[in-house]
């Protein structure tokens, strides 16, 4: 038993020369749900521009992040017990290529949406669905989905503890409207978790752990009027996660001033030289004649001025960030790769934590940001619900036949809606919705 099987046996031809982590990676790419990212939202909605980030470039940043960032482990800590269980490049640029692969349409807005509407079929998480893709849905193997190794589904997997066992609270609707009905997005937002229709999938995943070690792992810390939290994740996921919190609080950065969605002051407000006093040290250092004598206000200049400029400063600010990388032990832990972790150091932790909190406060939460995820909200209820409704009348030919084959389970319209584009759950909507007509000709 190793960390490189399969669910389903498989063995490469004699004359590929790729291995595991190869394997994986082409079939991540090739995948449908891969391609479906370009159509999924990041921050902005899709159409108002060209240039920002979908989720399918913003995935493919996370995973050349987290390969610079495994390559910087492996010389920061030569001669260390960890490099020899470090991920080879393939490996972990797949994982980082899957992590938003179970999102649905509309971001989180989208995910509060299925997990209202699958209240009482055991509920909706966006990284529980990318196990499920990888592990089901995917079409390179005959019922084991991607047929990843091993390792690279514990890499995928962000959250250890299942649905009913994070689950501490009852999505329901707004009670302070009269006219309109509104989910109540407090009370309807999943836990961090995966899907119990995939239990047997992560006990196969945890097999080579001993039962004490299996049992820590997927320990929650109990929390009172709010969801349980997991405690662990593997050496893998924790450099996904990294390149993940890099690429949203920097690349994320990047499109919000250049749509100027971010000002100046508010930037300044939020993102002061206190916290990026780790990185203002290093500009100093590395460029004393181009810093002058206020270096912060070098800084904020380069981000808010031409865009050759703010490029420039965001490639500093990933080199500041990845170069700032640590590893940790959980000395509970005898497997490697769940003893050893990596996270970065408490000073650019702090500069990574203040660009992330403004792009949060000042362009996530932005009402106009809002509106349109508001809206994308209750599109996704409304096609979920007119599919649920009549299924055999409703559904496309292809995901009529899993409804049947699978003895009408709701979770195959869950999973039919989930993968839907932005674009192709507008379409879907005002076909079924729109007073305008529609034709036979449309694609469903």
């Amino acid at each position: 038993m190793t960390w490189y099987e399969r669910r389903e046996p498989w063995q490469a031809q004699k004359e590929d020369a790729r291995e595991a982590g190869d394997i994986d990676y082409a079939r991540v790419i090739h995948s449908a749900s891969f391609r479906r990212l370009q159509g999924k939202t990041q921050i902005l909605n899709l159409g108002d521009s060209d240039f920002y980030r979908t989720r399918l470039t913003h995935s493919l940043e996370v995973a050349q992040i987290a390969s610079g960032l495994t390559k910087q482990i492996a010389k920061d800590y030569s001669g260390n017990p960890i490099c020899s269980h470090l991920p080879d490049r393939t490996l972990i640029q797949a994982i980082g290529c899957t992590h938003d692969l179970g999102h649905p349409p509309f971001g989180h807005g989208g995910e509060v949406a299925l997990n209202y509407c699958m209240r009482d079929h055991g509920g909706f998480e966006g990284n529980g669905q990318t196990l499920r893709i990888l592990s089901r849905l995917e079409n390179f193997s005959q019922s084991s989905g991607a047929n990843l190794s091993r390792r690279a589904l514990l890499g995928v997997l962000k959250y250890p503890a299942s649905f009913n066992a994070t689950n501490n609270q009852v999505p329901a609707l707004e009670k302070s409207t009269t006219t309109v009905s509104l989910i109540d997005v407090k009370c309807s937002k999943p836990p961090k978790c995966y899907l119990d229709s995939e239990n047997d999938v992560v006990e196969w995943i945890l097999k080579p752990l001993s039962d004490a070690e299996r049992d820590d792992f997927q320990a929650v810390e109990q929390k009172a009027d709010k969801h349980n939290k997991t405690n662990h994740k593997s050496l893998d996921c924790t450099i996904m996660d990294v390149a993940d919190d890099i690429s949203y609080g920097v690349h994320d950065l990047e499109d919000a001033i250049a749509m100027r969605l971010l000002t100046r002051e508010a930037f300044e407000n939020a993102v002061t030289p206190d916290s990026s006093t780790s990185f203002l040290d290093a500009l100093k250092e590395k460029y004393p004649q181009e810093c002058g004598n206020n270096v912060y206000a070098y800084f904020v200049d380069m981000l808010f001025g031409e865009s050759a400029t703010r490029k420039r400063c965001i490639s500093r600010l990933i080199h500041h960030l990845i170069t700032a990388i640590e590893v940790v032990e959980k000395e509970e832990f005898s497997e490697p790769l769940l003893r050893y972790r990596v996270q970065v150091k408490e000073r650019q932790r702090a500069l990574l934590d203040a660009l992330q909190d403004v792009v949060r406060d000042q362009v996530i939460l932005n009402p106009s940001i809002q509106h349109l995820e508001f809206k994308g909200q209750k599109m996704v209820v409304s096609v979920f619900e007119a599919m649920a409704s009549d299924p055999l009348r409703l559904l496309p030919k292809d995901a009529k036949i899993i409804f049947e084959k699978s003895g009408q389970n709701v979770r195959v319209i869950c999973d039919y809606v989930a993968g839907m584009t932005d674009l192709y759950l507008l379409k879907t909507y005002e076909r079924l919705f729109s007073p305008r007509m529609g034709s036979v000709f449309d694609k469903l």
